[in-house]
């Protein structure tokens, strides 16, 4: 079947054609006059998301800008927004509403949760392709209502978006408001016993009594090695003075010593002169003798101070070094005290910073929370609000008749061809030639009923 077999066929069979399109299309018209008006109300909102916290300042990833549009989109849907609008306007304290309730479930259930999934299945959300902005759509029967509901939902997604991001700065104000207590008191034992220790042990800043302790050691042990070396040289003296007191240095350099030695040689030089001139019995001779006596009475009285002296000063340096060595014990007993308290108040003011750092990090967290928990700043603004619409949004009359003719149009088509097939006839000469399989000669065309003339046209053979 070529084109102008079918455009045949369609001439032939237009009132077959012609039916079920005007039957298809009388139908819609009527079901459209007949289907109750529905009108389209939109609110549209812009998302001002900038990527970071208006409070902390804080910078957050951009790869989370798909996920926050399709959050929002969640949030607006949800159960907690129509709860709000329901809120918002009241609607359950309506007796209409309380008897649509009434009749749809019979009193079973919650009103608000019945009212919140109806007015939840007549919200569109459509987020704009390239931006940032979404349209909030509510359709209803009466325009005015459309209009209502639309800014309502737009008004409480605003307040929902504020409150679900306080309420968790909130409870983590809470929480850090509870463990600043804790930490504080932590900061503050630790300080006290730091305060204790101080004023059990005396110290004020353990670094400069250590300093000044390790010198006054040090300066100990100094002249502990200067008394041992005049301990030593005084008991090799005192040795010497001890075995030969004669022949000792300290003994030998004594100028009364020497003094007396020298008149203890001039008298017994005199003695000798007056021994082998005298008897024993003569009076000069005694005195000579005495005088002598006396001499090296008094020579060796003063070798035994002198010996003596050597002997007292080595008892002294040795009182000296001994005296010196208990004080170096004694200072450094003290400097390993000092030492030990050093290290015990360094483990106690290492307490004390780190209660310090973590009570001063938990209250610079608590005061950011804090702001944050009392932040009533939105990312979301209106755009535009929805107003009353004046033309239906359903049905489409257009677009509803457009396919009513587009159906009924195939529809008629469908019925041609078909009863074509049923019941075929001869509507040109090329039809006669494929049923036949016969040359035609000639076509008789009655062009005007009062002038017939006999056409001829070549003859058609027969397809093979």
């Amino acid at each position: 079947m070529n084109l102008t077999q079918l455009l045949l066929i369609l001439r032939a069979r237009y009132k077959l054609i012609l039916l079920p399109l005007v039957a298809i299309t009388a139908l819609t018209l009527v079901v459209v006059l007949l289907l109750p008006r529905t009108y389209t109300a939109t609110t549209s909102l812009v998302l001002n998301y900038k990527g970071t916290d208006p409070v902390t300042g804080v910078a957050l990833p951009s790869q989370l800008m798909p996920g926050y549009m399709a959050t929002q989109i969640d949030i607006i849907k949800s159960k907690t927004v129509a709860l709000k609008v329901i809120d918002d306007l009241k609607m359950a304290d309506s007796p209409t509403v309380r008897q649509q309730f009434q009749d749809a479930t019979g009193g079973q259930g919650s009103l608000r949760d019945w009212l919140a999934g109806l007015l939840s299945s007549n919200v569109a959300v459509e987020p704009s392709r390239d931006s940032g902005v979404i349209n909030i759509s509510f359709s209803a029967s009466d325009g005015q209502f459309a209009a209502t509901m639309a800014n309502a939902f737009a008004a409480a997604y605003q307040t929902a978006a504020v409150e679900l991001k306080v309420a968790p700065a909130q409870k983590a104000s809470s929480f850090l408001n509870t463990q600043l207590k804790a930490l504080r008191d932590n900061f503050e034992a630790a300080q006290r016993k730091l305060t204790a220790y101080q004023q059990e042990h005396n110290i004020d800043d353990a670094d400069n009594r250590l300093d000044v302790e390790t010198a006054r050691m040090n300066e100990l042990s100094s002249q502990l090695v200067a008394v041992q070396g005049l301990l030593i040289d005084a008991s090799s003296r005192q040795g010497q003075a001890q075995r030969n007191a004669g022949a000792s240095p300290d003994i030998m350099n004594n100028g009364v010593i020497q003094g007396l030695r020298g008149n203890l040689a001039a008298a017994e030089t005199k003695f000798a002169e007056i021994r082998q001139r005298l008897s024993v019995n003569h009076p000069q001779y005694q005195s000579a003798k005495a005088e002598v006596d006396q001499l090296r009475a008094s020579l060796n009285q003063q070798i035994g101070l002198a010996s003596s002296s050597v002997s007292g000063n080595a008892d002294i340096q040795k009182k000296r070094a001994a005296d010196l060595e208990a004080a170096l014990a004694e200072q450094r007993k003290k400097v390993m005290e000092l030492n030990l308290a050093r290290d015990e108040l360094k483990l106690l003011v290492n307490e004390v910073q780190a209660a310090q750092r973590a009570y001063e990090a938990a209250s610079n967290r608590y005061t950011q929370t804090s702001l944050e928990s009392r932040s009533m700043q939105s990312d979301v603004a209106i755009l535009n609000e929805a107003v009353t619409p004046l033309t239906p949004s359903s049905p489409n009359v257009k677009l509803l008749m457009v396919l009513a003719i587009f159906f009924g149009a195939m529809l008629g088509l469908g019925l041609a061809v078909v009863a074509e097939i049923m019941d075929r006839r001869v509507r040109s000469a090329r039809d006669l030639v494929e049923a036949l399989n016969v040359p035609v000669l000639g076509v008789l065309r009655q062009d005007r009923p009062k002038r017939p003339r006999l056409g001829f046209t070549p003859p058609l053979l027969p397809q093979r």
